[in-house]
């Protein structure tokens, strides 16, 4: 991801150069402008021809060559700003010989009226696209070429429009300034909130691993110490053990104490940002933000029947049906299939008020499947103001045992929550390997079967 700096100018490369950010604006916005240039183009080629006492051809010749450079100013507005301004002055040059035969006041020079139409259109247009320093230059450069034709080279009967065409330019360089400084801080906005998002995105997730990670850290160390003990008590069980047998029991023990200090250290970066803050206990067990009280074992699906009980008492309807041989699984397992059901039966209850919900749990051979669903709301659910936890802790348990999770709305307009984490049955003395690819769990829901 490139830093935000970089992205915002990005941003604001891709949406200046469009000066309206829909297609319907764009598209009236082009439409607006070939009108504009077509009236200076027929009007104006007449009125020039009649006001400068020049021949039609010539009048539709001055005429065009500045409406042509409004529709160049749709995609190069510098450029088109440049050849109008020279279009501009050249005309108002070849029509000086001419002033001194009309009568009296004489016409407008050396802007005329679909001159200066043209030159504030393309400088709006310019506005709207690059930057306020350079709109100015435009400007100044336009009040310079007009000094320099009424003031210094002059005619002889003319009514000077220089004043007034200088003051309409100036207005339609400030809008035009104002609309792409609204546009920029709009862009600068919209970015701005987009990385907070993802700051809060990314807060969350590590939050949430945090939390897995402090849970687990009392599975992991409760095996090493019991490598510990049994490394110790072992050179007991054997008569007349040798002096190489006790050296590697004796190294087995003190990698196993080395690894549990190394995990007390790890789990005291993992602690919050307050570590003299007492754990918060939730007696319920609903509440899957709370952290364990001290010392408390972590649980395993042997709860699940407390769980479903306890939710029953905060007053939500649940049934629970398993099915399957029922037998232990690994710890991180067991935690996490029992924390995926808890923090699914706890958003029924947040979001869901007077739902009822039903949990199935299938012990698989090779895996174990969970499913959470309840019915629609019966009524709206308050404002929750929690920080959104939920479902990426689930998934980020699901996907730490090598499984996966889906959580849709159901067809009949509850919601789903579904989880299938692979495991092994923990058997005493032989070895468990996660299974390397998990299938995706069904979504019976969302072909309509059930």
């Amino acid at each position: 991801m490139p830093p935000p700096t970089t992205r915002t100018k990005q941003l604001l490369r891709t949406h200046l150069r469009k000066p309206f950010g829909t297609t319907w604006l764009r598209c009236l916005t082009i439409l607006l402008t070939v009108w504009i240039a077509l009236g200076v183009s027929l009007a104006g080629g007449n009125e020039l021809s009649a006001d400068y006492d020049l021949s039609t051809a010539h009048g539709l010749v001055a005429g065009f060559s500045l409406g042509l450079t409004l529709v160049l100013a749709l995609w190069r507005p510098t450029e088109a700003w440049a050849l109008n301004l020279s279009a501009a002055a050249v005309i108002a040059l070849v029509a000086r010989p001419h002033l001194m035969e009309t009568p009296p006041p004489g016409p407008n020079w050396p802007w005329s009226t679909p001159a200066v139409l043209a030159h504030a259109t393309a400088l709006l247009l310019l506005a709207l696209r690059v930057r306020t320093r350079t709109a100015v230059s435009a400007l100044a450069a336009t009040a310079l070429v007009t000094f320099l034709l009424q003031g210094v080279i002059g005619g002889q009967r003319y009514s000077g429009t220089g004043t007034t065409a200088v003051a309409v330019f100036a207005v339609a360089v400030l809008v035009g300034t104002a609309l792409r400084g609204r546009k920029e801080a709009r862009t600068q906005l919209v970015e701005q909130e987009t990385l907070t998002a993802s700051e809060r995105a990314q807060r969350t997730l590590l939050e949430e691993r945090s939390r897995i990670a402090r849970e687990l850290h009392d599975v992991v160390a409760h095996h090493m110490s019991v490598i510990s003990i049994q490394a110790q008590v072992a050179p007991h069980l054997v008569e007349n053990p040798s002096e190489e047998l006790k050296e590697n029991l004796e190294g087995i023990r003190q990698n196993a104490l080395d690894a549990l200090t190394e995990l007390r250290r790890v789990l005291g970066v993992l602690r919050s940002e307050h570590p003299d803050a007492p754990d918060v206990f939730d007696p319920t067990g609903t509440d899957a933000g709370a952290t364990a009280a001290p010392h408390a074992p972590q649980p395993t699906l042997d709860r699940l029947e407390a769980l479903v009980d306890n939710i029953r008492g905060a007053g939500l309807e649940v049934t629970l049906d398993i099915t399957g041989r029922r037998r232990p699984l690994t710890p991180g397992v067991e935690l996490s299939a029992y924390r995926i059901v808890q923090e699914a039966l706890s958003n029924v209850l947040r979001h869901a008020p007077g739902a009822t919900a039903r949990v199935s749990v299938a012990y698989e051979p090779r895996a174990v499947s969970l499913r959470v669903v309840n019915s629609p709301p019966q009524r709206p659910a308050p404002p929750s103001h929690g920080a959104g936890h939920g479902l990426l802790g689930m998934r980020e348990r699901a996907s730490m045992l090598g499984g996966s999770l889906s959580a849709y709305p159901a067809r009949e307009g509850g919601y789903v929550v579904s989880a299938y984490l692979p495991a092994y049955p923990r058997i005493e003395g032989l070895a468990y390997d996660p299974i390397p690819h998990a299938p995706n769990p069904p979504h019976p829901d969302k072909d309509g079967t059930a």
